[in-house]
């Protein structure tokens, strides 16, 4: 589930990171993701180990029959408590 929060966190990101920058077609991005602080259901905060394969699962969903669909997604575990985008390939 956590995962896909992720997902849609990243693919908000790349919407914003599209529309500042003006670009049409993304052919890859780069991201890196350490362990995710996550607060919900009015739980305490935890920190959260995220499935790359489980990420991946979610990008693809997110993105099927959108302007992402065909993005190339290279996911790096490192260390740390958040995500970011590292780099953007354009076609």
């Amino acid at each position: 589930m956590h995962d896909f929060l992720l997902a849609k966190e990243i693919i908000d990101e790349l919407k914003a990171i599209q529309q500042k920058k003006n670009v049409s077609q993304i052919k890859k991005v780069y991201v890196e993701i350490g362990s995710i602080t996550l607060s919900h259901d009015g739980l305490p905060e935890h920190t959260e180990d995220i499935s790359l394969e489980n990420l991946e699962f979610g990008l693809k969903s997110i993105t099927k029959n959108s302007d992402f669909e065909k993005v190339d997604f290279s996911i790096k575990k490192v260390a740390g408590d958040n995500w970011k985008i590292t780099n953007i390939e354009l076609e």
